[in-house]
């Protein structure tokens, strides 16, 4: 398998290219990660020119194409098929799109197999997004795991090219599947809030103090360590209380767990789902703990760095690839308490230069502007048939 880098960024010269984004919720974003970053890209090409549709999914048939800013929605049934719904999507988006595109992007590879009869069988281009090692996620059942591990090797070969948003993914599926077809690393991205904007935020209907608490923004999964946090936390024993937003409810033992912690040090507080309360939270924070482990570049970890909060990181090469040595990070509880520590003992000038490095990583490598041009090249270079040698270094 090759792997590269994409195109440097700033423009390409080329005829506006018909583009299909599949494999989302739809736009605009109002659930996860993938949606965002349909939204962010596919608004982007559309003002370069582009002819862009993004797939949304619809609870009945027959819904008319709407718009979002220039950009097509196209609304296709998700089957009721319980688990296998998702799947179910996947296909029949990529049947609906059999024609009248030059490339096609699916996000996610539950359904890799079927990418085989659009290019193969269809002659089309197309595309497809691992998100991360999704088969190691714990809300999987055995089989779900099973299938999931089986669609990565398949994703290796059905589509014309792989996207991973890390360069340690990329990396990881060059050592996995030599033979498979060429990987291309192109990362996730994020907007820069403005510095002046950190002190207008009301942090009153949560009872915060600006500066005296501990972020975490995670779904309450295992392998997000939300509960070694917890427990970090309360080794370190400082008084700013820890703030996790996501939807924690009693359905799981993991859950039950970590709801049995609350408490006026530990505050559950739900989900956030208003991009400016969430914002909010995080430019006020004194410090922001991310225990994700098994994503590629997680968006949650670049929002920090926007709003230049001071990160402690769990210690895996996703999280170092991106943050770089503008975190703190951790493996343990216990290594986690001490990151807190120090993190609490800093100076104001100290945070303004850890802010300060934060965001500079994100302006220099993370903004949608430069994600898209970067697409942008990619696509074009592949659309224009270009050697498959000539895209890589």
């Amino acid at each position: 398998m090759h792997v590269s880098a994409a195109p440097a960024s700033g423009g390409q010269a080329g005829r506006a290219l018909r583009v299909a984004l599949l494999g989302t919720r739809g736009i605009p974003a109002g659930y996860g990660g993938f949606e965002t970053f349909a939204q962010q890209l596919a608004v982007r090409l559309v003002r370069r020119g582009h002819q862009v549709t993004v797939y949304a999914e619809a609870d009945r048939q027959g819904l008319p194409d709407t718009w979002y800013e220039g950009v097509r929605i196209r609304h296709v049934q998700r089957p009721r098929w319980g688990a296998a719904s998702v799947i179910g999507y996947d296909c029949r988006c990529l049947r609906d799109a059999r024609q009248g595109y030059d490339l096609l992007y699916m996000l996610g590879y539950g359904a890799a197999w079927a990418c085989w009869w659009n290019r193969r069988i269809l002659g089309q281009k197309v595309w497809l997004n691992v998100d991360g090692l999704e088969w190691a996620r714990s809300k999987w059942g055995h089989l779900a795991r099973v299938y999931l591990r089986a669609m990565e090797w398949v994703s290796s070969r059905a589509p014309t090219r792989v996207l991973a948003d890390a360069q340690a993914i990329a990396d990881r599926y060059a050592r996995l599947y030599p033979r498979g077809v060429p990987c291309s690393f192109i990362a996730y991205g994020a907007e820069l809030p403005a510095v002046s904007s950190r002190a207008a935020h009301d942090l009153s209907r949560w009872n915060l103090r600006t500066g005296e608490y501990v972020l975490v923004v995670a779904r309450p999964e295992p392998e997000n360590h939300v509960l070694e946090i917890v427990e970090g936390h309360a080794r370190w024993g400082g008084d700013w209380p820890l703030v996790v937003v996501g939807d924690v409810r009693p359905v799981t033992p993991y859950q039950k767990r970590l709801l049995a912690l609350a408490g006026d040090k530990v505050r559950f507080i739900g989900g956030v789902y208003d991009a400016g309360l969430l914002t909010g939270l995080r430019m006020g924070a004194g410090c922001h703990v991310h225990g994700h482990s098994v994503g590629g570049t997680n968006p949650s970890l670049l929002e920090a760095l926007a709003c230049g909060n001071v990160v402690v990181a769990h210690d895996n090469p996703f999280n170092r690839e991106v943050a770089r040595d503008a975190a703190h990070y951790f493996q343990t509880s216990q290594q986690l308490a001490e990151a807190l520590e120090r993190v609490r003992a800093l100076t104001a000038s100290a945070r303004q230069a850890v802010a300060a490095r934060a965001r500079g990583i994100v302006a220099q490598h993370y903004t949608w502007d430069s994600i898209a041009a970067q697409y942008e090249n990619l696509m074009h270079a592949e659309c224009a048939g270009i050697a498959a040698g000539a895209l890589h270094r």
